[in-house]
C-alpha cells in the first residue's frame, strides 16, 4: 500500500479558557446548591454524595481556574519579553546569523 504524503500539522487552537472553566466551575456551584435542599431525599435513594460531589467539582473549578489564569499571564508575558527581544535584536534574527 503507498504512503499518503504527510501533511502539516495545524497550528493550536486558540480558545478563551479561562471562560470555559470558569462556567463550568459555575455549573458545579449551581448543581450543588440545586441538589442541596433535596438532600434528605437523596440520601433515603442512596444518593447522598450528589450534592458534595458537585461541591468537590465546584472547587476543584476554582483551582482550575487559577490555574488558567496564571497559564493566560504566563503566555502574555512569554509574547511580551519574545515581541521586545525581536525589538532589540534587530528584527527577530537570530543574532548567530546576524550579518553587521
Amino acid at each position: 500500500m503507498p504512503k499518503t504524503p504527510l501533511h502539516p500539522s495545524p497550528p493550536p487552537l486558540e480558545a478563551n479558557d479561562v471562560a470555559i472553566v470558569g462556567g463550568g466551575t459555575v455549573l458545579w456551584f449551581v448543581a450543588f446548591l440545586a441538589l442541596l435542599p433535596f438532600q434528605g431525599t437523596l440520601s433515603d435513594h442512596g444518593h447522598g454524595t450528589w450534592p458534595w460531589i458537585c461541591l468537590s467539582g465546584g472547587l476543584l473549578g476554582l483551582i482550575g481556574l487559577w490555574y488558567c489564569r496564571a497559564r493566560r499571564d504566563a503566555i502574555a508575558r512569554d509574547r511580551a519579553a519574545a515581541a521586545a527581544a525581536g525589538a532589540v535584536g534587530g528584527g527577530g534574527q537570530d543574532p548567530a546569523t546576524q550579518s553587521d
